[in-house]
């Protein structure tokens, strides 16, 4: 594996980073390993997408971009051959962007040339987002490449909302990509499914919901439209439903999904339980139980756990310049140890986000810190109902309440760095680095409880 010259090793992050009230420790474990490799490219850019994606305007070198994803993945287990040495990939995630743009082929030789360098674990889920009508149609190339999970981007199954939407398939397209997932042999298929979208009425949103379930998808992952900074939607914005009638459709939804058999356990992630068997995404619970990821391609960002530290990595965004940097080792733009206090907010939210919540345990076995930290600063939130603390000690778990929930954002300002106001660009600074897409839930139009005087 080539060596080339990165950024010089990081300090340890120190306890008086996060103050006298906190006691820094080394992890004791590390955690599960995961990669993401974004492909950036799509057909055109949708008007609501923040992500870093760009429009295709000339054939597409899928060979120059496979080998720069390779060079990469080498620069990072060189760089942190400290923290992969002897450890495995519990899941693979070929994001974007488009990636069905891109061949079997191509990806057959990405997932051939990452397995010679890292090894996968035998249950190791490897999933591919593709977008209906678009690109490569050779599903079955994929599965035989060893993609073992389908993410399919449907949005909705309304054409009208669909053109809304800027979206380049239509409803028929979303049934028939499907249909050739599970003639190809994929047994786990995901939807992505909106809603809260431009002039969608509750009974709208709820038909969504049921042509989705027809479809009989493994995992459903249902979030509602958020306008966010450097779109189209967030220079000229829509009129979206009001926050009554988006509450009433994700009553209804939510029950229907309970109903035939789909557990939510992430706050826009649902997924198919029959007994024992949960089709829940292992990606995105490594994500949200904050562990770690290796990011690799345009733009992409990681998480590494090392000796005395947690590590955030960022890669260049622009495609072009990323190939050409990739190639001489230089594609990443950041490697930063997180400071305490930011390390404490990054883990809260990703696990609040879980609807189960998470073992005080296993926050120190993520950080570092000291549990009691995370008490203290949870405690006020207990006290207005808007987390709940479950089991012994020793086995103490915290999640948010259903009401916290529903006013996720403002259980997470009480959680944030004073310097830092929680407004929607530092929501989705966090959110990015932090591995989270940047997607909020709706608002129940409640108001929140005060403090108790106690």
């Amino acid at each position: 594996m080539p060596r080339h010259a990165e950024t010089p090793p990081l300090a340890p992050v120190r306890a008086r980073e996060i103050g006298a009230a906190a006691e820094r420790g080394s992890t004791e474990t590390l955690p599960p390993l995961s990669l993401y490799a974004h492909l950036p490219w799509c057909l055109s850019k949708c008007p609501y997408c923040d992500f870093n994606s760009h429009a295709l305007t000339a054939p597409l070198d899928e060979r120059a971009y496979i080998r720069a994803l390779i060079a990469d993945l080498d620069a990072d287990l060189a760089a942190g051959a400290d923290c992969f040495q002897g450890r495995a990939l519990c899941s693979v995630f070929i994001g974007g962007g488009t990636p069905n743009l891109f061949g079997a082929a191509s990806i057959a030789e990405l997932l051939r040339e990452v397995r010679a360098r890292i090894p996968f674990t035998p249950s190791c889920e490897i999933t591919i987002e593709a977008n209906p009508g678009a690109g490569h149609a050779d599903l079955r190339g994929f599965r035989n490449a060893g993609v073992n999970r389908l993410s399919l981007g449907a949005q909705s199954f309304d054409d009208a909302m669909l053109a809304r939407l800027g979206r380049a398939h239509s409803a028929a397209d979303i049934v028939q990509t499907a249909a050739a997932a599970r003639r190809a042999g994929f047994d786990n298929l995901n939807l992505d499914l909106m809603f809260g979208l431009p002039g969608q009425t509750p009974e709208q949103g709820l038909a969504d919901v049921r042509r989705a379930l027809a479809l009989a998808p493994e995992h459903l992952s249902w979030y509602q439209l958020t306008i966010e900074p450097n779109t189209l939607f967030h220079a000229r914005p829509p009129a979206l439903p009001d926050d009554d009638s988006v509450w009433r459709l994700q009553c209804a939804a939510t029950e229907l999904l309970h109903r035939r058999g789909y557990r939510r356990y992430e706050v826009s992630a649902y997924a198919l339980t029959k007994g024992a068997l949960k089709k829940t995404c292992r990606h995105n619970l490594n994500y949200w139980r904050f562990g770690d990821y290796l990011g690799i391609g345009a733009g992409a960002h990681g998480k590494w756990t090392r000796p005395g530290a947690v590590v955030r990595t960022r890669k260049h965004r622009n495609p072009a310049r990323y190939i050409r940097l990739a190639r001489a080792g230089r594609c990443r733009v950041e490697t930063r140890a997180v400071a305490g206090a930011d390390l404490l907010f990054e883990f809260a939210l990703n696990a609040l986000r879980l609807t189960d919540g998470f073992r005080a345990s296993l926050f120190h076995r993520r950080t570092g810190l000291d549990a009691g930290l995370l008490e203290r600063r949870l405690a006020p939130l207990i006290r207005r109902g808007l987390v709940e603390r479950r089991g012994a000690p020793g086995r103490l778990r915290y999640a948010a309440t259903p009401l916290g929930a529903r006013f996720l954002d403002d259980v997470l300002v009480e959680i944030l760095p004073e310097s830092q106001p929680l407004d929607s660009a530092t929501t989705s600074s966090y959110a990015q680095s932090a591995g989270v897409a940047p997607r909020a839930v709706a608002v129940a139009p409640v108001k929140l409880p005060a403090p108790r005087n106690l």
